[in-house]
């Protein structure tokens, strides 16, 4: 088993260190958090200890860390793990500073980071993604990729989030990336405040609409909202010469009622921890498949990436015209 350490023991890190404690191949050997009560509730929920950053990378017998702390914090602590020879898994962004973060590529590029987008991971965008490679409905020529929040994070999660493109059309980004094939060559954005006058007196947006294309002329054309009204909103289709595959929805279940007023579903998974709860776990099982030797499926330059089409959707919302890379 490949000891590793958790550092942040807020929401999504709980996550992972449940995850990491049922993986055979991961011991959980310690969980950092500058909150004392918080580090010591979750190293007692997973009969681990309390322990610093820096005595994590002093320990040889420490393989990894899994870096789950505020955003502010994963470029230097991926750049002290990296420098101590540690495998890293870091949660997304790799930063809110698209130039701070191309800084760090002498240090970061080809260490062994995961960087935590998650949905690369989710089986259905997965199976979406075998099938596009495999040629089964001909060549790729547009993407639609949809993602709504069940409703409005609180005001004080946006003031630190780094906007609506940094902290969630990021993921959509990397998706983008992955499925085109080719990195887009314009960015094109357009957003604004509809559903929360609180997220507007912040200086951000709440809905947007960003179109990307390739040098090749492909399109991807991405949704966001802060609030669907319907559930947690997460669909992509995509069109090809020969046809169309589409990821939908996840229910709770797969129970119908069919009556005279017609045929009612269940509802769409509510909340982002337990629509990709499978994709966390396939994330932890990766993190241990590079522990044991295996390159990262996603690093350190698809964050810079993902990242860059962020800070350029921001500038073409500002500027109110397409933006080339």
């Amino acid at each position: 088993m490949h000891r590793i350490v958790l550092v942040g023991a807020g929401r999504i890190g709980r996550i992972h260190a449940a995850n990491a404690a049922a993986s055979p191949r991961i011991d959980l050997a310690g969980v950092v958090d500058p909150v004392a009560s918080a580090a010591r509730a979750l190293a007692d929920e997973h009969a681990t200890s309390v322990t610093t950053f820096e005595q994590a990378l002093d320990d040889p017998g420490i393989a990894g860390v899994v870096i789950a702390s505020s955003t502010d914090t994963h470029l230097d602590y991926s750049v002290r793990a990296a420098a101590a020879g540690k495998a890293i898994f870091c949660e997304k962004p790799i930063d809110h500073d698209p130039a701070r973060a191309r800084a760090a590529a002498s240090a970061l590029s080809g260490a062994r980071l995961l960087l935590a987008f998650n949905r690369r991971f989710d089986p259905n965008f997965q199976a979406l993604k075998a099938r596009l490679d495999s040629g089964a409905i001909g060549t790729l020529e547009s993407l639609q990729i949809t993602s709504n929040d069940p409703s409005p994070p609180p005001a004080s999660y946006i003031a630190v989030s780094g906007g609506l493109f940094k902290d969630m059309a990021i993921h959509d980004f990397d998706m983008a990336r992955w499925l085109l094939g080719e990195e887009p060559a314009t960015v094109y954005a357009a957003g604004s405040c509809l559903v929360d006058p609180d997220i507007g007196a912040l200086g951000d947006i709440d809905t947007a609409r960003t179109v990307l294309t390739t040098a090749s002329g492909r399109l991807c054309v991405i949704s966001n909202s802060r609030r669907s009204g319907f559930g947690y909103d997460q669909r992509v289709e995509a069109y090809a010469s020969a046809g169309m595959v589409r990821a939908d929805n996840v229910v709770e279940s797969t129970v119908q009622v069919w009556s005279e007023s017609g045929a009612a579903a269940d509802r769409f998974r509510n909340f982002f921890l337990d629509r990709y709860a499978e994709a966390y776990r396939r994330e932890m099982d990766h993190f241990a498949d590079i522990l044991d030797g295996a390159a990262p499926m996603v690093g350190y330059e698809d964050g810079v990436a993902a990242l860059e089409l962020a800070e350029a959707a921001a500038r073409s919302l500002a500027q109110g015209q397409p933006v080339a890379l």
